[in-house]
């Protein structure tokens, strides 16, 4: 689909996004309402570095990212240049990646897994499983510094470290920005604070891997990948609720019914309060795929278990304000 810069029809519903600091020259960039396609960012200055965490999923909302920073720096005093610009990528789907290529004369690192992701599905641009959306002009612009489980930045004389924890989770290339100095984590879409976790592209087991290792870290401060700046309560929060995947996926194995009739028995008790719930059918694609012994990320039919989110929907396409 060929689309415009204009607004989302449904834009002004939402508040608009908002610059947040949470430690020294640590900022989050926080989008309301943090649902599909709506996700955080942030960024760290430096005197010659600006080091952004992830891009957004459209034009205009990347735009309006990359104008946010360059605020910050205005208010800090930095208006001799943009200096040396740094963009990790926490994973290969659109909402954090479809934005990379609007960030100005920037160095793209992330997993050597998202640059493969990137480069074999380009700008999706799902119109009928998802409502409309502005996507704009994009192009595809994949990580071109990779790596396999660790990398140091600097910013200046801070201390950026970049994890990915060995194992699928949220997908298959997740990874972190962990600030010890300051124990703020960006953790990427492996935290949702406020809406259902979704593992459909990683795994519900290695999941449990990364999150003990996010609680290893010992972080104060959570950027998560959508919803409000957090404590490391909400990861908590992650893991009974994939442990209650988990079991539901057990329990439909044995009566023989599909992910998508198991969704729709289940009742979803102090986990319905979660935005998406739909989001249930296609963790239950991936948690059975584990009970007939799938291994983290192992490929499986993404696009049945995603009609299936929409059958749960109603049968209307997932709702989307991007």
């Amino acid at each position: 689909m060929t689309s415009t810069n204009h607004d989302h029809p449904r834009a002004h519903e939402l508040p608009p996004p908002r610059t947040e600091k949470v430690a020294e020259r640590v900022y989050a960039y926080i989008q309301p309402d943090g649902g599909w396609w709506i996700n955080n960012t942030g960024f760290i200055l430096g005197e010659r570095t600006v080091v952004c965490i992830d891009s957004c999923a459209t034009e205009r909302r990347t735009r309006a990212f990359v104008d946010a920073v360059e605020a910050a720096r205005h208010d800090q005093g930095h208006d001799g240049g943009r200096g040396s610009r740094i963009l990790v990528n926490t994973h290969h789907h659109g909402d954090h990646t479809n934005g990379n290529c609007i960030v100005p004369d920037a160095t793209i690192i992330g997993h050597h897994r998202c640059r493969e992701a990137i480069e074999a599905t380009g700008i999706l641009r799902p119109d009928g499983l998802w409502e409309p959306v502005e996507w704009g002009e994009l192009e595809p612009a994949p990580p071109f510094v990779t790596f396999e489980h660790r990398l140091d930045l600097f910013v200046d004389d801070l201390l950026v470290e970049l994890h990915h924890f060995g194992t699928a989770a949220h997908t298959t290339n997740d990874v972190v920005a962990w600030i010890p100095e300051h124990r703020v984590l960006f953790t990427g879409d492996l935290v949702f604070n406020g809406g259902t976790p979704f593992v459909l592209m990683g795994s519900v087991a290695g999941s449990f891997v990364a999150l003990d290792c996010l609680m290893e870290l010992d972080p104060a401060v959570i950027v998560p990948g959508h919803g409000e700046v957090c404590g490391p309560e909400v990861m908590d929060m992650a893991g009974e609720y994939l442990r209650f995947v988990q079991l539901v996926a057990e329990d439909a194995k044995g009566s023989g019914i599909t992910p998508l009739e198991a969704a729709r028995r289940t009742d979803l008790g102090r986990f319905s309060a979660l935005t998406h719930p739909e989001r249930l059918a296609g963790n239950l694609h991936r948690a059975f795929a584990e009970c007939e012994g799938a291994r983290p990320g192992d490929p499986i039919d993404v696009l049945a278990a995603l009609i299936d989110m929409v059958d749960l929907n109603g049968g209307q396409p997932l709702t989307c304000h991007a």
